[in-house]
């Protein structure tokens, strides 16, 4: 039995090896090696293990905006809480201002150069020939005796050197001063704070972020997250709860992350009324600043001053705006257990698109991630408009777009409320669910993107909304500068982290949803991840676990080839072959050979490209006693040869051209017009990764077969995937639309 057995196998084993055409490469093996190993912190299902633990740090901030300089000091008290299993020597403090310093990493060089023609601005830039001060002073660092500490700063970040080990499950309470030039937004590449000045009115709208001294992450997978910012890279930050004050010209209106604490001293009674208002209007903004009270606070400048009170819980940063150019409207938002409130502040020059779109927008945001996630969870959810920019912070975000003269075009309309619905989503990801952005800028941007555009795919149709075919120019470009997804943010190209960090990983996650898993499994698995990790620390393993284990799916093949290479999906239809069954029995002792003849509609070498010749006949053999084995029951042969008598029999050659394994849709086109769709899973490929034969059974003449007839694997060649091949691209297209 045991010789059957091993004969039988060696014989399958020589039949696998003789089909494929080239070596094994390994597309389906595990990616274990690639990702973080589970541990007791993280298990391998993709959850918080039992021993999950994060580290946290509250803030007690008081802060100050000098307009007449554009600067800005401070002074916090951080309480520290070391929850690791480790006793730490020291502690690193991130200092983002420093990287404005001139002797700082710049972009400038990302521009290309210097050309023979070449703006002033682009040459700024380059030379920083007009010198402005940037980054921190510190005054002092001070233990809770009011002692000093022991410091050194690296670029952008700060060493605390601790006398003693501060023991697990112990905290520590220290205090920082420190002030900074406030930058001119306008004189940096990817300028995500600083201030932008009106020349026209004189004024000046503060966007104040990266704006404290902010502990930099202790975890479980890297240690301390203290590699230095460079702008591209963004943050690994510590959930803490926050009190900060704002002292601010008296005529400034301030939005910023939290609850507002002292409404009734910084808004007047009308104000104030008009926001108890708001908060029980759901179906339209009220106007809580009016353009014509903006507008009419822009002629003169206050010369006092007046703070503002805020408080914010569970939350990783915090961030505000200020100026008196503000105008500012407010809805309420029911969710099952509280209200937040959708403010949007803007300037005049956002008339009149932002008083129509801001806080509509942040609305739809709310409600399609809520549904998708978890809901939105804080008291607030603010929109500051203000240009060239698309940036977030808990419960607060800055968004660019502006009309010009009071009007904007569909697609400036449409990109600046996309901006406004991503800024507000990023309130989940990577505020909530706390990825490192500067380790992995992919699990942010690229999980916001995938739900930002579900939100205007559902609430503004009228708008694009991406989909694989965006993919195509990017994953056909020039591999030389290409990178995986699996990149740190900062080693990705200026020109590439769209495509790479934000599009890549959307378009694979609508091809999982839509065309691997399915849309309600994924869903479903999409939200658990959320789940799972909403106010902790997840990494990529986590989040490729999550999906496997809540779907029952082996995914690792997808992993590896979209995430972790720079392949490409082309399939190629490179031949199909159409068969009839003879109706003649005969046995397999006496069979006659077939003659094979070149016909009309073979190519050069020797195979057809089209069906004009008709099928090809094949004699269907009795089989042997020998072939059943063992088995003493047979196959009722008659039966078979009427099942596939008068039927089509069409046997499909495609090649895996680009490297990437994908499902296969395949269309089939009739010879009556009509039309079908056949789906092959991605698995057909694990025995042979470059080449496959699929043999399918159909009533039907077929006229035309066609590989991914609706785009939905971002195939970088079209014009491979039909049989008979179609010339023209736009009847290739056509086609497909028509499927």
């Amino acid at each position: 039995m045991k010789g059957i057995i091993t004969i039988l196998f060696a014989s399958l084993l020589t039949t696998v090896l003789q089909a494929q055409e080239q070596p094994w490469k390994g597309k389906f093996e595990p990616i274990d090696n690639m990702i973080t190993p589970p541990s007791t912190y993280r298990t391998a299902s993709g959850a918080p293990g039992r021993d999950y633990w994060q580290q946290r740090a509250n803030y007690e901030i008081k802060a100050e905006i000098n307009e007449a300089n554009n600067t800005l000091s401070g002074e916090e008290t951080i309480t520290y809480f070391n929850n690791s299993p480790d006793a730490l020597s020291y502690l690193w403090i991130q200092l983002d201002q420093n990287v404005n310093r001139k002797d700082g990493e710049d972009f400038g060089d990302a521009l290309g150069g210097i050309k023979d023609s070449i703006s002033t601005l682009k040459m700024q830039y380059l030379t920083r020939a007009i010198e402005f001060p940037a980054g921190y002073t510190i005054k002092y660092v001070k233990d809770a005796s009011g002692k000093d500490m022991n410091t050194m700063v690296n670029h952008t970040m700060m060493k605390v050197r601790l006398k003693e080990p501060l023991p697990s499950g112990s905290s520590l309470r220290f205090s920082i001063g420190w002030s900074y030039p406030i930058t001119d937004r306008s004189k940096f590449i990817l300028s995500r704070e600083g201030y932008e000045y009106f020349p026209e009115d004189g004024n000046t709208v503060f966007l104040i972020a990266h704006w404290f001294p902010r502990m930099a992450v202790y975890n479980d997978t890297e240690g301390w997250q203290n590699k230095q910012f460079q702008r591209l890279g963004e943050f690994a930050l510590e959930f803490g709860d926050y009190n900060v004050e704002i002292k601010v010209p008296e005529d400034h209106i301030v939005a910023a992350t939290g609850t507002l604490e002292n409404s009734e001293t910084v808004l007047s009674p009308v104000q104030r009324q008009r926001i108890d208002l708001a908060r029980t209007s759901y179906d339209k903004p009220v106007m809580i600043i009016t353009p014509e009270e903006a507008k009419l606070k822009e002629s003169k400048k206050a010369d006092r001053s007046k703070t503002w009170k805020f408080s914010a819980k569970n939350v990783r940063d915090f961030a505000f705006a200020s100026s008196r150019k503000f105008i500012w409207d407010a809805q309420a938002v029911k969710f099952s257990d509280h209200t937040t409130m959708a403010m949007s502040f803007y300037p005049k020059e956002g008339l009149p698109v932002w008083r129509e779109e801001s806080t509509k927008a942040i609305i739809a945001a709310l409600q399609v991630y809520s549904e998708a996630t978890f809901e939105y969870p804080y008291p607030v959810a603010n929109s500051v408009n203000t240009s060239n920019i698309g940036m977030e912070f808990p419960m607060i975000s800055f968004n660019g777009g502006r009309p010009v003269d009071g009007k904007m075009s569909s697609q400036a309309k449409g990109g600046m409320i996309r901006t406004i619905v991503h800024e507000v989503g990023h309130n989940w990801f990577p505020m909530i669910v706390s990825s490192d952005e500067r380790q992995w800028m992919w699990m942010d941007e690229g999980l916001n993107t995938y739900l930002d555009q579900k939100t205007m795919a559902e609430r503004y149709p009228e708008h694009h909304s991406i989909t694989p075919k965006d993919i195509v120019p990017y994953m056909s470009g020039d591999k030389s500068i290409m990178r995986p997804i699996m990149t740190t943010s900062d080693n990705e190209l200026l020109t590439q982290m769209g495509a790479n960090f934000y599009n890549k990983p959307t378009i694979g996650l609508q091809i999982l949803r839509n065309s691997v898993i399915g849309p309600a499994l994924f869903d479903e698995a999409f939200k658990e991840y959320a789940n799972r990790w909403k106010y902790k620390h997840p990494n990529p393993a986590d989040l490729f676990r999550t999906l496997e284990d809540a779907t029952a799916t082996d995914l690792d093949w997808f992993f590896r080839g979209w995430f972790f290479t720079t392949d490409q999906v082309d399939m190629e239809l490179s031949q199909v072959k159409w068969f009839k069954v003879l109706e003649k029995d005969i046995n397999i002792e006496n069979q006659n050979k077939k003659v094979s003849l070149k016909i009309p509609g073979e190519n050069s070498d020797g195979e057809n490209s089209d069906f004009s010749s008709g099928p090809e006949d094949i004699t269907m053999v009795s089989t042997s006693d020998q072939q059943f084995g063992e088995f003493l029951s047979r196959l009722d042969e008659p039966e078979l040869r009427k099942q596939l008598s008068e039927k089509n029999i069409y046997e499909l050659t495609i090649k895996n051209v680009g490297g990437l394994i994908m499902p296969i849709s395949i269309s089939w086109t009739y010879k009556d017009g009509t039309t079908e769709i056949d789906r092959l899973p991605a698995e057909v490929w694990r025995l042979n990764e470059q080449t496959i034969k699929k043999t399918f059974v159909k009533e039907k003449e077929v006229v035309q077969v066609t590989l991914d007839p609706n785009f939905e694997f971002a195939d970088v060649d079209t014009e491979n995937n039909a049989f008979p091949r179609i010339e023209a691209p736009s009847e290739f297209d056509q086609i497909k639309s028509k499927n």
